[in-house]
This record gives C-alpha cells, structure tokens and sequence, in this order.
C-alpha cells in the first residue's frame, strides 16, 4: 500500500470514531452538539501531553484521553438536559469556545503554538482497530434496550418520559460515550499528525463531523461510514485538479441533497445491511438454513 493510500485510510478511521460519536448523541438520540470536535481536542490535548511530559505508555495515555474526554461531555451534557435544538446547539458551542480560548491562553499546552514533537505512535492497525471496537460497540448498543430508548427520546421524548424513561440519565449517557468516542479519535489524530493546535478543534470541524453524519443518512452507522469516506476522501482524490477541486465537491454536496435529502443510506437499517451481507455470504458458502431462521 503506497503512503497516499495509507494516509487517507487512517484519516477516514479517524474521522469516522468521532463521528461514531455524534452518531449516538445527534443520530440516535436527536441532541444537537456543536462541541464534538471539542471532545476530541481534549483527548488530544490529553494524550499528547502525557505522552510528552511525563513518558506515559501509548495506550495508557489514549485511555486517560478517552475517560477525560467524557469526563467533560458529562459536565457539558448534564446542565443541557432541559435544552433542546438550537438552544442546546448554542450551549455546547459556548463549551467550544471555553476550552479553544483556555487552550490558547494557558502555558502547559504552549498557547497559539500547539504542541509540537508529539510521539509517531499511531498507525493504519491503531486506528482499525479502533474503528471495530467503535463500530462493534454502536451497533450492540444501538441494538439493546438502551439503544430503542435513545431513539424513543430522539422521536418523541414526553412520551418516552411517559413511559418511565428517565431523560436525564439517557441523555448524559449519550453525551458520555460519543465524547468518550471523539476522546480517542483525538488522542489518535495528535499522536499522527504529531501536532496539535485550539484552532484543529474550533467550530467548523464540528460541523464537518455533523456533515459526515448528515450525508451519510442521519441515524444510521452505515450512513456513518459513507458519508464520512465521501466527505474525508473526496477532496484528497480532486487534488490532482487544484482548481476545479472545491468546485466538484461543492456540486457533489448540493446533488446529494437535492436527489437524498435523507442522506445516503438515510432509509437503510444497519441491522437490515448487516443481515443482508449475512444472507449473501450465505448463499455463496452454500451454508445450510437454520430452522425458524
């Protein structure tokens, strides 16, 4: 595999735990976050700071990324539990612009500079790896119990608290494990581009984590992983024609929305997609049906 290959594949893993993440919080429970690329800064910041001031192991410093990172999506979702829409949108942005103005103003994390001299620790088999865990992981839950109670809320929450769903709980527990996503995807991003900068996880990269999503088919984990291979790939394919590069990808964004308002795989079930898959390889092996299958 040529370095190109290599490199783009390992962004796209990247790209697509943290919006694993913004998965569960906006896809499956329908809160709308602005401050997911923050989550991922902190795990960065996290990683990247043990790793070079105090010799902590890779993969001791990437969990203490991942458990500060939801650390804090505790403490931003808990206060928002009665926000909703635009006005929970507006709270998790001002959580953004918090931590970028510390980051830029405290001196351990070297200010506007960044963090230079980071560790080259991650590679194409970290980030796999941590792309199955996640996925794995998204797919049971969203499959359990907890899982159907997220998307109840996401739907209709006075009736799913009609029922006894406890919101406050499901919400902050949505928050957690999508920041605890983002967390590693940070602690990943620092230790590969091995640089690290506030300016990396302002605003606009949350919303290019909530296009990934939206693109793909808002809700679903396979919309996930499309619509984040399209948006992470795409430009870095068009380089090849500087030019007309943002141009192509603009018009590529305005016919998806145009012709899949609902996203990609909007309308597509990733249980459905999976057993599908299962059904193929199936009928290829020529594998006996189960009874009652």
């Amino acid at each position: 595999m040529d370095a190109l290959t290599q490199h783009i594949l390992i962004i796209i893993g990247i790209n697509v735990i943290s919006a694993l993440g913004l998965h569960i919080i906006t896809g499956l429970t329908g809160q709308f976050s602005l401050a997911h690329a923050t989550f991922a800064g902190i795990g960065a910041y996290t990683s990247a700071l043990l790793t070079l001031n105090s010799n902590v192991p890779f993969p001791v410093a990437l969990l203490a990324g991942v458990v500060l990172a939801g650390i804090a999506s505790a403490l931003v979702g808990y206060p928002s539990l009665r926000l909703r829409g635009d006005y929970l949108a507006i709270a998790t942005l001002g959580f953004g612009e918090v931590f970028r103005v510390s980051m830029l103003n405290f001196k351990f994390t070297n200010g506007a500079l960044g963090l230079h001299g980071i560790l080259q620790m991650t590679n194409l088999y970290w980030v796999a790896g941590g792309v199955a865990i996640c996925i794995f992981l998204t797919y049971m839950m969203t499959k359990s119990r907890t899982g159907r109670i997220l998307t109840a809320i996401r739907e209709d929450e006075l009736i799913a608290e009609s029922f006894g769903v406890n919101l406050g709980k499901y919400k902050v527990f949505a928050f957690v494990m999508g920041g605890c996503f983002a967390g590693l995807a940070g602690g990943f991003y620092a230790h590969y581009l091995l640089f690290v900068n506030p300016t990396d996880f302002g605003v606009m990269k949350s919303v290019d984590i909530l296009l990934y999503i939206i693109i793909g088919g808002l809700g679903t984990i396979p919309g996930v992983l499309v619509g984040t291979a399209l948006l992470t790939g795409l430009p870095e394919l068009l380089r090849p024609f500087a030019q007309y590069r943002m141009l192509a990808y603009g018009i590529g964004l305005v016919l998806i929305m145009v012709y899949r308002p609902s996203g990609l795989l909007g309308s597509v079930d990733s249980g459905s997609v999976l057993y599908k898959a299962y059904q193929r390889i199936r009928k290829t092996l020529k594998i006996p049906t189960v009874k009652n299958e």
